[in-house]
């Protein structure tokens, strides 16, 4: 029976398992550390003996859809699905365009325009958020959900390099045996593009959806209702007796996104790498 490892190499593998197992647990204790402490009985992080809770207790869950005087959760959370939702229905539509336009046609500045982006990109986005928030007071935008949709939808056309890559590895003589039959630009990208970019078009609503699903700085900063806050926003104003409730609403907004990603990872692999393909 052929050895899976070499005597020469044992001990850089076990090195590296207990590295990576070392790492792991480094990311993955917080996260069992706040599952657990959402079942907490006290609500109080203070009341923990070490770590962990000495009770355990699911009224916390019971709490954070029952008890909305106070903190609306079930309404902070249809306001965050709203804007995710829209946000990723038009950001997809956007960045699609936006990356089939570039990789298929030839125009004036197309270069231009694709190193100027790139070097944009390069910005963290924190440093327009002053600019932003005075376009939405002249634009009276703020306290506005569609606001936010607004400034995610406008700003996913920016990160249309991995789409783009995608695109460019359609061979060209697809598109000019179509144009040959007669079909138009349109009718190319609709009934030939859109077809092909399946896992690029998930992987994309997926990547848009994500971010305003969990943002904080944008949502804090136009929302100043409190019937309009999203989950993020909302749960900053817990109470520090009211830590189980914040548990548990942090737990519950990160269930659906990582149900999403495990049910469409297939896609999200495709998409991503075959958008890394070309350039």
């Amino acid at each position: 029976m052929k050895r899976w490892f070499n005597k020469r190499s044992l001990p850089d593998t076990i090195i590296t398992y207990i590295v990576l197992i070392l790492v792991c647990f480094i990311f993955l204790f917080p996260v069992l550390w706040v599952i657990i402490s959402s079942f907490s009985k006290s609500g109080s992080i203070y009341d923990y003996d070490g770590f962990f809770p000495n009770k355990l207790s699911f009224q916390s869950y019971k709490t954070l859809f029952c008890d909305t005087k106070m903190y609306d959760y079930p309404n902070w959370l249809k306001n965050t699905l709203f804007v995710a939702v829209m946000s990723s229905l038009i950001g997809t539509v956007l960045v699609i365009l936006t990356a089939y336009t570039i990789s298929r046609f030839e125009f004036k500045s197309r270069k231009t325009l694709m190193k100027t982006t790139l070097i944009l990109s390069m910005f963290p986005g924190f440093m327009g958020i002053t600019a932003i928030h005075l376009i939405m007071i002249n634009f009276n935008l703020i306290n506005r959900l569609w606001s936010l949709i607004l400034i995610y939808a406008s700003g996913a056309p920016m990160g249309y390099l991995v789409q783009k890559g995608f695109f460019d590895t359609i061979p060209g003589t697809i598109y000019e045996a179509a144009r040959i039959d007669g079909a138009s630009n349109i009718t190319v990208f609709r009934k030939i593009a859109l077809p092909l970019a399946k896992p690029m078009i998930v992987y994309t609503a997926l990547t848009q959806f994500a971010w305003p699903w969990s943002d904080f700085m944008l949502p804090s900063m136009l929302l100043k209702n409190k019937n309009l806050w999203t989950v993020a926003v909302g749960l900053t104003s817990l109470g520090e007796t009211e830590f189980t409730r914040f548990a548990a609403g942090a737990v519950f907004i990160a269930v659906p996104i990582v149900i999403l990603y495990f049910c469409l990872s297939k896609f999200l692999v495709m998409g991503a790498s075959s958008g890394a393909v070309k350039g």
